[in-house]
């Protein structure tokens, strides 16, 4: 059902060169590539996109919004994860299980506009 997310940017080349090289890592390609606009995809599934704000008013954070991007694997968050606070990302989680037993696995950060975003894989049983 989800054909895409968007979250904003107020830095366009810095945010495209932070999501090169972070979503390069999941085999992400520039799917779109306009001069406002721009979005990520692996060829499947929903694609990831950043965009300077259509009103013009400078991207802000919203208070209780993150994306989750799954992967196939525990280590793959953890490298991706290491991969985003490399390339200027904030800790918001380091990588581990999370709530008990249930086999989900994430790492949590904000990108350098301040959005939250996370790397998750859920091993269902």
């Amino acid at each position: 059902m989800i054909g895409y997310v968007t979250v904003g940017t107020n830095n366009m080349e810095k945010s495209i060169a932070f999501y090169d090289a972070l979503l390069g890592e999941i085999g992400a390609t520039r799917a779109m590539d306009m001069d406002t606009f721009k979005a990520w995809s692996t060829g499947t599934g929903p694609m990831f996109s950043v965009t300077l704000p259509f009103n013009k008013e400078p991207a802000t954070v919203g208070n209780g919004v993150m994306i989750a991007l799954a992967v196939g694997s525990p280590a793959m968050v953890d490298r991706l994860h290491a991969k985003a606070l490399e390339l200027g990302a904030t800790d918001e989680g380091a990588p581990g299980p999370r709530d008990g037993d249930s086999g989900f696995y994430a790492g949590y950060f904000r990108d350098l506009d301040g959005n939250k975003l996370n790397f998750f894989h859920f091993a269902q049983s």
